[in-house]
């Protein structure tokens, strides 16, 4: 590519980006234009609270029920896995047994 090709594709691609930035800066102007020339409405999204019709007859709603956020103290946790004594016993476990590990042989070194 000659000198002269080069200087007149650069001048084709600056032609073009100009032409891009101002299509860009005249339609946001128009767009501006519009929203400041039209008159803003706004919708209500919710119905304003009323009050409902024989409120005042109506017992209260009753309070929520407070909780300390503590364990109860009476009932101790139980383990997943009860000991030897407990299962001969009777008790069962809460969880099945765990799956065997899987080993590979070793590795053979070459």
């Amino acid at each position: 590519m000659n000198p002269d090709d080069r200087k007149r594709a650069y001048r084709l691609d600056m032609l073009l980006a100009c032409a891009l930035v101002a299509s860009g800066l005249a339609v946001s102007g128009f767009s501006l234009a519009q929203l400041n020339a039209s008159d803003p409405q706004m919708a209500q999204a919710t119905q304003p609270l009323q009050s409902t019709p024989g409120a005042e007859t109506k017992p209260p709603a009753p309070p929520e029920p407070t909780t300390t956020g503590a364990r109860p103290g009476e009932v101790p946790p139980q383990p997943a896995r009860p000991d030897d004594e407990a299962q001969k016993a009777g008790a069962t476990p809460a969880l099945p047994p765990a799956p065997a590990e899987k080993t590979a042989p070793p590795i053979q070194q070459k």
